[in-house]
């Protein structure tokens, strides 16, 4: 048979070849055999979940209309536009979400026909196929990615995909490499036959394993934020009357750490879930924000022996209205009868204790509460004895005064000295935990997953 006349045989002049019927036409259902090479792989989106792949797909099955023995040659290379000619699978990509064929220079099409009836059919595609991501582990997740082939209008009584032998079913191109992910090699082939009200079809799929690379993340967002977290702790170590330079860093840190935090969203789709990456930004920002009130505590309690000394003035002022109240009653029981005078006495008598001693518990209590009572003990007891009620001279208001100074500044000097200790303790507890479930317990619950 000479070329021409194979040509008029696949168009139908001499034997009546007819494409719009399958091969073995009410008999058994033709075997399609399926294998792809992947030439690119990249553009792996979180926020519309899908990935971009450029791959070689290519069928072979068998159409007995197509069998020579005349031509010599074992197989014969045909011009794509004979596809138009021939019987074709129907097959397409059931979690595509875009796709294009590439025709520079010309059709990037294979048509090859053997002698005993086999067709190989390649063709060259870039497609965006879904891919639905679990980032709760993000961004040290792996995520698997799948493409799945199935026929559109073919029930399993007419076609049947399968993948060539497992070695060869899914190619990679050599040097082929992602800018954040690691390719596995191994590839999970399947089926996933699908059930329809109008027939159960058939379907095959390949599963790809993608590993997260996270050394971008490393240098632009983990590391930036912890020496932000460590930035704020420098506070510590500022003097506390120095209030524009320890809020000033406080506010800072934390406006910087809010940036930071919110750069990291960016990139990700909006999802109900916590991240990896979340608890990490939540967590630093947790952090410089305590610094920041750490301070405000620092500032508060430093300022507290002025509130004290007010306290101590108002009650010394009240002690003295009730001296001069407990003269006033000598006064009225001399001049009033003896029944009604000494039942009047003994009534404001009464008043004038009670509201002595809730001034003397009022003030034990509240500074006693802060545990600063023992500032005062020396010269308070002095006080709260015979000369309650006398007017206690300059000099020792101004060393009691200085002793409430003294004892405020010590405290909150104190919660400094704590606080360097603490924050830095803290955080590096955190951070075991946070790296040990992440990288190691989550990594290794997602590898065990069959």
């Amino acid at each position: 048979m000479s070329p021409s006349d194979f040509l008029d045989k696949l168009m139908g002049r001499t034997s009546g070849y007819d494409a719009r019927i399958r091969p073995n036409f009410k008999g058994p259902p033709v075997n399609v055999t399926c294998n792809i090479f992947i030439n690119s792989f990249g553009s792996v989106t979180e926020t519309t979940m899908d990935y971009r792949v450029n791959v070689f797909l290519r069928q072979q099955w068998n159409d007995p209309r197509l069998a020579y023995r005349e031509y010599p040659d074992d197989s014969l290379d045909l011009d794509p536009s004979m596809l138009d000619s021939i019987w074709k699978p129907d097959l397409f990509f059931a979690n595509e979400k875009g796709a294009n064929f590439h025709e520079v220079t010309t059709d990037n099409k294979l048509l090859r026909i053997f002698k005993n009836g086999n067709v190989l059919y390649s063709i060259r595609l870039t497609l965006i196929l879904s891919c639905p991501m679990d980032l709760k582990n993000f961004p040290m997740d792996i995520q698997t990615c799948t493409m799945q082939l199935e026929s559109f209008g073919y029930t399993m009584n007419d076609l049947i995909f399968e993948w060539l032998e497992e070695q060869e079913a899914v190619q990679v191109a050599e040097g082929l490499t992602l800018p954040q992910f690691i390719l596995k090699d191994e590839k999970d082939l399947g089926y996933c036959t699908k059930y329809y009200n109008t027939g159960k079809f058939t379907c095959i799929e390949v599963k790809f394993h993608l590993e997260r690379q996270m050394g971008y993340y490393l240098i632009q967002m983990y590391i930036p934020s912890l020496l932000i977290v460590i930035l704020s702790w420098v506070s510590f170590w500022i003097n506390m009357d120095a209030a524009p330079a320890r809020v000033g860093l406080g506010i800072t840190t934390v406006l910087t750490m809010t940036t930071q935090s919110a750069g990291s969203r960016a990139s990700l789709p909006k999802v109900s879930y916590v991240k990896a990456i979340d608890i990490w930004m939540a967590v630093c920002l947790l952090f410089v924000f305590a610094a920041l009130l750490e301070y405000a505590t620092v500032n508060f309690v430093s300022r507290q022996h002025k509130e004290f000394m007010r306290l101590r003035r108002r009650q010394r002022r009240q002690r003295m209205g009730l001296s001069s109240g407990t003269a006033s009653l000598e006064s009225l029981r001399q001049l009033s009868g003896r029944h009604s005078g000494e039942h009047t006495y003994a009534t404001l008598s009464q008043l004038s204790s009670s509201r002595e001693e809730e001034l003397v518990r009022e003030s034990r209590f509240y500074l006693r509460g802060y545990g600063l009572g023992h500032c005062l003990q020396p010269k308070d007891g002095a006080g709260e004895g015979h000369g309650i009620y006398s007017s206690p001279p300059a000099g020792m208001l101004l060393r009691e005064g200085e002793s409430l100074r003294r004892c405020y500044s010590d405290r909150a000097k104190r919660i400094d000295t704590i606080s360097r200790a603490v924050f830095p303790f803290a955080f590096l507890i955190f951070n075991i935990l946070y790296w040990v479930i992440y990288k190691v317990l989550r990594t290794e619950d997602i590898h065990s997953v069959p």
